[in-house]
């Protein structure tokens, strides 16, 4: 005897297939950005840059993959002896800040890269659909910080961190990045107002978050 199904389950079952669909579309995503990020950091090389990170945003006709690339450290090197070579006795970075730390990114280079690259994902086919844009640019003044290298790598800095649990009942930090261990990294809090917090408190106190905590960490710019 046949079984008449109901409108409801009818509506449940597309909700699952839609569901699922919508699922694997994104499981494909991230797969193919893995694949993006891998050629990305390939095409950079050729022109002595690295790739700092990539985003991808939005949908259909308004996506939007974003690629953030600086100088390698070779040539972040090179950048810094012929800029201490023009001017042996001038800075405009903090004493403990290095010029090789900054991006070190021309527009040109994000031309060339952009060019380069966008040509290979449309070789390749690595972002679905005919209709993306490709914004290429420098990390900033104020970029974000991935991971124990970032923070070794800008030490000395000013950041703000934000933490998945709060650490002394605060989740916002500012401060001097002056230690960076194996389990995280230790802040000056002298120099910054901290969230919550009167400065009268923070003043000569540090404290330590471990990379386990941090949610996101940025630098702040100090000119």
């Amino acid at each position: 005897m046949p079984v008449r199904e109901s409108a409801g389950a009818r509506r449940n079952e597309w909700a699952k297939a839609h569901f699922s669909f919508a699922a694997n579309s994104i499981q494909r995503m991230a797969l193919l950005l893995d694949q993006i990020r891998a050629t990305a950091q390939r095409v950079a090389a050729s022109h002595g840059l690295d790739v700092i990170e990539i985003e991808h945003q939005g949908g259909g006709k308004h996506r939007i993959l974003r690629v953030f690339i600086e100088k390698n450290a070779e040539q972040r090197a090179k950048l810094a002896e012929a800029t201490k070579a023009r001017n042996p006795e001038e800075s405009f970075l903090p004493s403990d800040v290095e010029i090789d730390q900054l991006a070190g990114i021309t527009h040109e280079d994000c031309q060339q890269f952009s060019q380069d690259f966008g040509t290979v994902l449309d070789v390749e086919d690595l972002v679905p659909g005919a209709e993306y844009t490709l914004e290429v640019s420098s990390p900033g003044l104020d970029r974000k910080l991935y991971g124990e290298h970032d923070y070794r790598r800008f030490r000395g800095s000013m950041v703000k961190l934000q933490t998945f649990e709060p650490v002394a009942g605060n989740r916002h930090w500012h401060g001097k990045l002056t230690e960076v261990n194996g389990r995280g990294v230790v802040l000056d809090l002298s120099a910054m107002k901290q969230k919550g917090r009167k400065k009268k408190d923070a003043a000569s106190e540090t404290v330590e978050i471990e990379f386990s905590n941090i949610e996101k960490g940025n630098l702040v710019p100090e000119f």
